[in-house]
């Protein structure tokens, strides 16, 4: 029938293309602050010297590239897994060019100085109010689809993306109250250790809700649909959900060990990471094992290639971020590359690759395509990304692991054994290793850029028609 109802994939093309478009840019910025630290004359204008930059690079991966991500890959699923269209397009539209606008304005404010100096929360009230409306959108479009579903049923994905909008929402309003005193500049509306106490135990669930339960939606929906297998155990991913959402919450103080916070807050951050372990690992043993049954797979299909190495990058982070929240291991890995190790065998290695598989996946259905372009391409993207992921964080582990001893190593008379400048020189083959595999990771997103435009060239976009509950699996 002609009339038949489609479902809204224009705002999912939008987001799919967007997500590697600002891949892109946020990783160059990345490999220029890395290199940078390397070469410090490329510290050549006030505006694009390393102080400026690094904030403006864990925006644009984080809220442009990730972000653009989520977006794209919750309006899909929700719609696919509830058999109805998205409610509201025009709002779903605002959350597209209202979420480019908060980027191209951190693009312009961040390098010209205007922060309000709070890690993954640095920009100032105006777009801090921007954020708050199309994220209200987002929620509204995203709850709206769920309530309108055509099946009884919320599968688990849905859970995930709704448990990450809502608590987004809660730490943004919390940990960004701020006093505007002029256009550009405000005060948070908190003070010293209590700064600091929220700074944490809100805003690192930046890290926990935006960069974990986000992306475990995508890996609930992308993952069986490319494995063309059902969840490995439905059940455990409901306890997974619970469990993470309960636990993650209690984590943030251990980014605070040995500081101002008052010592049972840091314990109980420990405390709680510790137990994370857990649902964290029960979800990466749940996503690998969707492939029972279809192991053979792998061998041919460099998606699923991207799909279960992220996962596998997934459950080491989640050990290792644990383990580093034990006090006497923070005690030598607190301020040293170790933590950037970390940090981005998670970002690159989960985040960035689940992503890219699941946008593969996207791609050429959006534009009514078996699949992409060439998955030559795809494969020598995975083997480039993984290689520069595997260079990137062992390099940082080993410099991270060495400036921790040097730093507290002491002679017999109980003065330092090594200069602040002693560990720095040491740390330049390491800082020279990161700049490698983050050129590596970049140059795979531009392949896969090459390979999105000869996809989608010429191809008219399309729009799938809204299947009946019983006619198909979503």
């Amino acid at each position: 029938m002609s009339s038949q109802a489609t479902y809204n994939y224009k705002v999912v093309r939008q987001f799919a293309i967007m997500t590697v478009v600002w891949g892109i840019v946020g990783m160059l910025v990345g490999v220029i602050v890395a290199a940078q630290l390397v070469w410090p004359q490329l510290n050549v204008y006030e505006w694009l010297s390393y102080g400026r930059l690094r904030p403006l690079h864990t925006n644009a991966v984080i809220f442009a590239f990730g972000g653009c991500a989520l977006f794209a890959t919750s309006y899909y699923a929700v719609q696919r897994t509830c058999h109805t269209t998205l409610f509201s397009p025009a709002l779903a539209a605002f959350t597209f060019w209202g979420w480019q606008l908060v980027i191209v304005l951190a693009a312009v404010t961040l390098p010209l100085g205007y922060t309000s100096g709070k890690e993954y929360a640095e920009l100032e009230w105006p777009i801090d109010i921007l954020i708050t409306l199309v994220w209200v959108s987002y929620a509204i479009v995203f709850f709206g689809t769920v309530a309108t579903r055509k099946v009884t049923h919320i599968y688990v994905a849905n859970w995930f993306f709704g448990g990450f909008i809502l608590t987004v929402a809660l730490l943004h309003l919390v940990n960004s109250a701020e006093i505007p005193v002029t256009l550009w500049k405000s005060y948070s509306a908190y003070a010293g250790a209590q700064d600091a106490m929220v700074q944490w135990w809100y805003g690192h669930n930046a890290v926990g809700f935006f960069l974990t339960a986000g992306f475990l939606g995508m890996m609930y929906y992308f993952v069986p649909k490319q494995a063309e297998r059902p969840v490995y155990s439905y059940r455990l991913s409901v306890v997974h959900f619970w469990a993470l959402i309960f636990t993650y919450m209690w984590a943030g103080p251990h980014h605070l060990h040995y500081t101002a916070l008052p010592d049972w807050t840091q314990s109980v951050g420990m405390v709680f990471s510790l137990i994370l372990l857990s649902p964290s690992w029960g979800g990466m043993i749940n996503g690998i094992m969707t492939l029972s049954g279809a192991w053979h797979k792998l061998r041919t299909d460099p998606i699923l290639k991207f799909m279960i190495t992220s996962l596998s990058f997934y459950g080491m982070s989640t050990f290792e971020g644990p383990m580093m929240s034990v006090k006497t291991v923070n005690a030598l890995s607190h301020y040293t590359d170790w933590t950037v190790g970390h940090v981005h065998s998670g970002a690159l290695g989960w985040v960035a690759m689940i992503s890219i598989g699941s946008i593969y996946y996207l791609l050429p259905r959006l534009f009514g395509q078996k699949e992409m372009y060439s998955v030559k391409l795809i494969t020598a993207h995975f083997w480039i990304a993984t290689i520069g992921v595997v260079l990137y964080i062992a390099s940082m582990w080993i410099s991270g692991v060495m400036q921790g001893l040097m730093w507290r190593a002491t002679n017999a008379d109980g003065t330092l054994t090594y200069a602040f400048v002693e560990a720095v020189k040491a740390s330049y083959p390491f800082w020279t290793i990161r700049v490698i595999g983050g050129l590596m990771f970049l140059s795979g997103m531009l392949i896969m850029f090459y390979n999105m435009i000869k996809t989608i060239a010429g191809k008219k976009p399309y729009n799938a028609p809204v299947v009946a509950p019983m006619a198909a699996a979503a």
